[in-house]
């Protein structure tokens, strides 16, 4: 029998927040004594397992949520059906509350942990809280998932809306078991210590992603439909990497938005309706790794496991660094190494960059955002880059090769962005920044600027690379 004050173990995964969540507050409901627990698990998701920024997030992340618990958060690694057993058999907890997830490892993970719990008589409870709409929920007529995002999303608007947003449980008593220092987890960088620029840029937790919200519906919403593409300013919401550790919750973030466009016409419900359309996106993505787990890896459409991708590790090298010689990926590239982020509009030119002006596999692309990003997102990452490298469900049109040059002086007219960002171009006069080769001799020596030395010649030839990219594709259309 169970002891009498045995507690219930809430599972934090990717929910590191305390209202809007379904299964903290199902604990709470229990009258039992709370154990919250976090499993730093990279058995389970092997080679998936979380790159170098995500890792320096959940620190700040998880240090933030041990804050609002009162100290009480218990801190375990290695991998969650061990770590869990052990934990049930020293507690004798007999219940687990955890929010569902929808990673490919997750379900099987989930099933484990189910049959080990049935074996002990322990109750598992899985809740929503990751999505707005369930995957079983969002379906063709026919009953098949959605391979194109427009009808997706008409589909998922067309749905009763998604709930309301849970308030933060009042909690009671905890349960006292000893777990690891946050420290002992090793999640920040040492030698080097890289991550100085993710600390001026970002502060995880729960308080930060909702003054964040705030900051961006009183902001930068109601002009989000026409500037988000923008590169200087900031136009996004940032909210991605808050979205992806759960510190905020799609459903919070879905209700605050429409009350806000709530009695408005004009720029607002633009703003409004553009921007949850965006997280319709997010939503697609995860649908289509729930439907297709080996998205990470492998193109959704077959006929690209032909395709002529080169191997060039010093154009990969040079990509990484920022040191392409357009300027606009350089800064792009760069910023995300300082930050962990990018804009979504930088985003697309440096993949499209990559996979069609240097002709390299979007799974090396892929595997540097999932190690630099701060909210390297695996849903997103691989169907985003699916997308840009034309072999997704809903991917971009094959032939579409954004010239770098044009994206910059659409983008950046200025050339703020480029000169915040590559500072040994800083003296540029705007209408030169974004293509210094065609720039008089004279005006880069007063700008300070020496091609082939402060700062490199293009790696590629645009036209070539263009030329070079449809034809490969127009191999796959062929075949």
């Amino acid at each position: 029998m169970a002891p009498p004050q045995a507690p219930v173990i809430v599972w934090f995964r990717r929910d590191l927040r305390l209202s809007d969540n379904a299964a903290l507050a199902a604990a709470a409901q229990s009258g039992a004594a709370l154990l919250p627990l976090y499993i730093l698990d990279d058995e389970t998701p092997g080679e998936l397992r979380m790159g170098g920024a995500s890792r320096w997030w959940l620190h700040g992340s998880l240090k933030a949520l041990d804050e609002s618990l009162g100290g009480h958060l218990c801190l375990k690694s290695g991998g969650a059906p061990k770590v869990l057993a052990a934990l049930l058999d020293e507690t004798g907890a007999r219940a687990i509350h955890a929010v569902q997830g929808y990673q490919p490892w997750d379900t099987k993970l989930e099933e484990t942990i189910a049959t080990h719990c049935k074996e002990k008589g322990v109750s598992l409870q899985l809740h929503p809280g990751r999505l707005l709409f369930a995957p079983d929920a969002v379906r063709t007529s026919s009953g098949d998932p959605y391979k194109v995002f427009t009808p997706f999303w008409k589909a998922c608007l067309s749905l009763p809306e998604p709930r309301a947003p849970l308030k933060a449980s009042k909690l009671g008593e905890f349960a006292k078991v000893k777990g690891e220092k946050l420290d002992a987890l090793e999640l920040l960088p040492k030698k080097p210590d890289w991550a100085g620029g993710l600390r001026e840029t970002w502060r995880p937790g729960e308080t930060a992603a909702k003054q964040r919200l705030s900051d961006f519906i009183d902001g930068a919403l109601a002009d989000y439909a026409d500037d988000r593409s923008n590169l200087c300013g900031d136009p996004t919401s940032r909210l991605s990497p808050y979205l992806h550790f759960g510190e905020i919750s799609p459903n919070q973030v879905w209700h605050a938005v429409r009350h806000a466009a709530e009695g408005h016409r004009g720029k607002i419900r633009k703003g409004a309706e553009t921007f949850l359309k965006e997280l319709g996106w997010r939503e697609f993505s995860y649908h289509l790794l729930y439907r297709f787990p080996d998205m990470p890896e492998k193109p959704l459409r077959p006929e690209f496991t032909g395709f002529p991708w080169r191997d060039d590790k010093k154009a990969l090298r040079a990509w990484q660094r920022g040191q392409t010689g357009y300027p606009v990926v350089d800064a792009a590239m760069r910023q995300l190494w300082q930050t962990g982020w990018m804009p979504n509009r930088a985003r697309m030119i440096v993949a499209s960059f990559l996979v069609k002006h240097l002709l390299l596999p979007w799974q090396t692309g892929e595997a540097w955002f999932w190690d630099t990003l701060v909210d390297a997102d695996l849903a997103n990452n691989s169907a985003s880059w699916q997308w840009v490298a034309g072999c997704g469900t809903d991917a971009a049109p094959y032939f579409r090769v954004f010239n770098p040059v044009l994206q910059g002086q659409k983008f950046d007219p200025g050339g703020e962005y480029v000169r915040a960002w590559v500072p040994e171009l800083a003296h540029l006069p705007a209408p030169d920044i974004h293509a210094p080769w065609d720039v008089p001799p004279m005006t880069l020596a007063q700008s300070g600027v020496e091609l082939g030395k402060s700062y490199p010649e293009p790696i590629v030839d645009h036209a070539s690379a263009r030329a070079r990219a449809l034809k490969a594709f127009d191999r796959i259309k062929r075949h």
